[in-house]
């Protein structure tokens, strides 16, 4: 009878096949413990990525938590809370999004918010525990808005970081120039998601390409600012999609500072609405991959949350999800309130991780 697993070599997280009893390695080297992993790769093909993504879940949900404990302490996960300071009236037609000014969504558009609001929301967002402040307008780039809105918004990034939270910023496109005045303002870290894979990626967006955000990521980076990059899922996309999306960032040198796998919440209005809820199973699998592929990145467990439970969460975590998006808003879609979490943190004896303010800003 054939024997055939695949374990963990501890010399690269590569995987092996043990067929009748002879370890074969696929051009990669072994010799440790199983479950073990000793660095981060930049290299990953394609076909490596397949084969990850294609293990059968529970294997692959026990090599996710493995990993996972090898680069963290599996019972920190770190709270963020995502306040929109500008809601409504963005021109891009991304179809998912309730925000876009082309689709009759319930959405309407608002001002840029004062200073002294955003800082109140961020003081209660880290009594309630967060430890990370993200702000998100519905521009498609700054260079659309004025300097004194832009301006607005580094003094809202000053003193939230004053606040001694993690600072993030989501506002569209920016260059180098904007990134640079925006690192130096003290921002944490930049979130521009690619959202899903390079050959789908004209079915959910046409007004700005999947170039352009990789151009954005790299003006971020040239910053000196952590990127902040994932996608969704369920937008219609196929495994394959999902395969050549985490190839993209898994092929990133280095790899993202934290990866939102977000499931899609289908908004009334937008082109997607009817879409059907993403399994649980499914954003396990993508989280453990992400897990397994970027060992060092933190890997949040982002929009859809807020319908599953806290059984279906707790997978999410074992899988290596360290991270989520807590208050009762994610931009314009329902979350998971503080109180809420709070009772999850305490059920599954989890434990808050604390603001890393030394990364480079």
């Amino acid at each position: 009878m054939v024997l055939s697993r695949m374990i963990w070599s501890c010399s690269g997280m590569r995987f092996v096949c043990l067929r009748r009893g002879v370890l074969e390695s696929r051009g990669l080297s072994s010799g440790g413990p199983v479950g073990v992993s000793t660095g981060v790769r930049y290299d990953w093909t394609l076909r490596e990525v397949r084969e990850v993504y294609e293990t059968p879940l529970l294997e692959l949900v026990f090599r996710g938590a493995q990993v996972h404990r090898e680069f963290f302490n599996p019972r920190e996960v770190q709270r963020c809370t995502l306040l929109s300071v500008k809601t409504g009236g963005c021109v891009e037609d991304c179809k998912y999004c309730s925000q876009s000014s082309r689709y009759p969504t319930e959405v309407e558009a608002e001002r840029l918010m004062d200073v002294a609001d955003v800082v109140e929301a961020a003081r209660r967002a880290k009594e309630a525990g967060s430890t990370r402040f993200c702000m998100g307008a519905a521009w498609r780039g700054v260079s659309q808005v004025g300097p004194r809105q832009f301006q607005r918004v580094l003094d809202m990034v000053t003193q939230v970081r004053a606040l001694g939270l993690e600072v993030c910023a989501t506002l569209g496109m920016v260059d180098e120039g904007q990134a640079k005045k925006l690192a130096e303002a003290g921002l944490t870290a930049y979130n521009h998601n690619i959202d899903t894979s390079r050959e789908f990626y004209s079915q959910v967006i046409s007004t700005r390409t999947f170039q352009d955000r990789l151009d954005t990521i790299r003006a971020v980076r040239q910053a000196g600012i952590s990127v902040c990059c994932g996608g969704i899922i369920g937008l219609g996309e196929s495994h394959d999609d999902r395969i050549s999306m985490l190839h993209t960032l898994v092929t990133m040198e280095p790899h993202p500072e934290s990866v939102p796998v977000n499931a899609l919440v289908a908004n009334p209005g937008t082109p997607l609405e009817n879409m059907e809820p993403v399994p649980v199973l499914e954003l396990c699998r993508m989280i453990a991959t992400a897990r397994i592929l970027m060992p060092s990145t933190m890997v949040r467990l982002s929009a859809g949350r807020v319908g599953l439970s806290p059984s279906d969460q707790a997978l999410c975590f074992l899988a290596g999800a360290n991270s989520i998006f807590t208050g009762e808003k994610l931009l314009t879609t329902p979350n998971p309130d503080f109180d809420d979490d709070e009772l999850m943190f305490k059920e599954l004896g989890l434990a808050g991780k604390p603001a890393n303010l030394s990364q480079a800003c």
